[in-house]
């Protein structure tokens, strides 16, 4: 017989998650308590690396049905939903979600449903790739540099690198320098490709 777990989830401790407690009674479950997990993270947190999710997903088996209020209680984002999904579907439990009208993330409908949910975020992701390219792009165009400032200003470089040439050691030009050897060889593999 298949028993009914639920998870809650709330991202602070001020909040509570009672309302989903709530909501899960109004759709119809009665959990047992024992079968209730409650967890104050944040859904930054992948779901697999949630103590309290973890200890839920040990105390089930194949044929359990586990049920959340909506889809961002299992992950952070669509791509770590639907890892959790499958987690949960190769082990034979069956994820309803009531956000999504109850349907079982498991079945035919959810799986479609679920598949539509990736898609758009995918296109999400890519849309912020080519929105970052495009403001990197643009910023280069105006003559921006990007990353960390140099150790050393260009004055210093061109004395290193002919200090270099003349055969000083690395390790004695980042001390004159006051920085690291990794800059000195950096500098010495720059002028070696010039």
């Amino acid at each position: 017989m298949s028993r009914v777990f639920a998870y809650c989830r709330v991202s602070t401790t001020d909040q509570t998650t009672e309302n989903q407690r709530l909501e899960i009674e109004r759709a119809g479950f009665a959990i047992d308590a024992r079968r209730l997990v409650e967890e104050s993270i944040s859904g930054s947190v992948a779901a697999s690396e949630r103590p309290g999710f973890a200890r839920l997903v040990d105390r089930m088996e194949s044929g359990d049905i586990l049920v959340v209020t909506k889809l961002d209680r299992l992950g952070r984002n669509a791509m770590d939903v639907r890892g959790t999904v499958d987690a949960l579907t190769e082990l034979g439990i069956k994820v309803h979600c009531l956000a999504l009208g109850g349907v079982d993330l498991t079945s035919a409908a959810g799986k479609m449903t679920m598949g539509v949910l990736n898609a758009v975020a995918e296109f999400e992701r890519d849309l912020l790739v080519e929105r970052t390219n495009a403001g990197l792009q643009r910023a280069r165009e105006e003559g921006k540099t990007f990353g960390r400032p140099s150790a050393l200003a260009v004055n210093q470089q061109q004395e290193v690198v002919k200090r270099l040439a003349q055969g000083e050691a690395v390790a004695a030009l980042a001390r004159a320098y006051k920085t690291s050897r990794q800059t000195i060889m950096r500098l010495r593999e720059k002028a070696a490709v010039a």
